[in-house]
């Protein structure tokens, strides 16, 4: 549990981030530390065992883009920051919708996604289906790191042995697949996933492009190994204003600071 008064401050500018990515939980850190907002923390609730935060935590969803206009008013935020997955397309959506709604300034926090590099073998996807889909049909063996809420789309292609990774388990498992379950949470290093795929004999990789370091080790061990990876490309995002670095997140915020203070 966090402490009630951790990272509120009376008095200050409120705050609201929107998180469950690693900058999220920087980017809180960083606020508890420095001061300056009375400030807290929105977790969409999905998984069953979540880090412990440096911010007060609120749980579930805003019930849409009505329901976080009305907490946004509710609570008096002066800011919002949209740190959520790259693929958390509705959230995003709802979350400019409701702060354009509400007059509450929005900064997204998005982490830069992962550029090929020479001796990657990658093949673009539009979306998950289209990825399943470009495995083709003889049989692979494939590793899937598309989290456990989107992996249904394997069953479209069930003559692939899969290997699915995910925080929490897939629940209930496949239906019409071949496939076998790891529970994990990264970062993966290199070296671990180096092996995990020559001893699992993977031949292929699905991988939303995710960006950051803490799932990157996949990318470079199918590099340094010459495995395939369908990778699908985020989805797009509403036209806000958007920094990739948590020290750039913490200076626009100390500009909404300064105006409404």
């Amino acid at each position: 549990m966090n402490p009630p008064s951790a990272g509120r401050e009376a008095g200050a500018p409120r705050l609201l981030i929107l998180g469950g990515t690693l900058e999220a939980r920087e980017l809180a850190a960083t606020i508890a530390a420095q001061g300056g907002f009375d400030a807290s923390l929105s977790l969409a609730g999905r998984t069953r065992n979540p880090q412990g935060q440096p911010l007060p935590v609120r749980s579930g969803g805003f019930g849409g883009v009505e329901g976080l206009v009305e907490h946004l008013k509710a609570e008096r935020i002066d800011a919002l920051v949209d740190a959520t997955h790259p693929f958390a397309a509705i959230i995003s959506r709802n979350a400019a919708e409701a702060a354009r709604r509400a007059g509450v300034p929005l900064l997204a926090l998005v982490r830069p996604v992962w550029e090929q590099r020479a001796g990657d073998i990658w093949t673009a996807a539009a979306d998950i289906p289209e990825a399943v889909g470009k495995l083709g049909d003889a049989p692979r063996r494939v590793l899937v790191t598309l989290g456990r809420n989107e992996v249904r789309a394997l069953e479209a292609a069930p003559q692939h042995h899969y290997l699915v990774r995910s925080i929490d388990a897939v629940e209930p498992p496949l239906a019409r697949a071949h496939a076998r379950y790891i529970e994990a949470r990264g970062p993966f290093a290199e070296g671990d996933e180096r092996a995990l795929l020559a001893d699992n004999r993977i031949d292929a990789i699905l991988s939303k492009n995710s960006g950051g370091a803490a799932t990157y080790g996949k990318i470079a061990a199918a590099r340094a190994l010459g495995i395939e990876v369908i990778m699908v490309a985020r989805p797009a995002r509403p036209v806000v204003a958007t920094v990739e670095s948590v020290a750039a997140a913490m200076a626009w915020l100390e500009r909404i600071r300064r105006e409404t203070t």
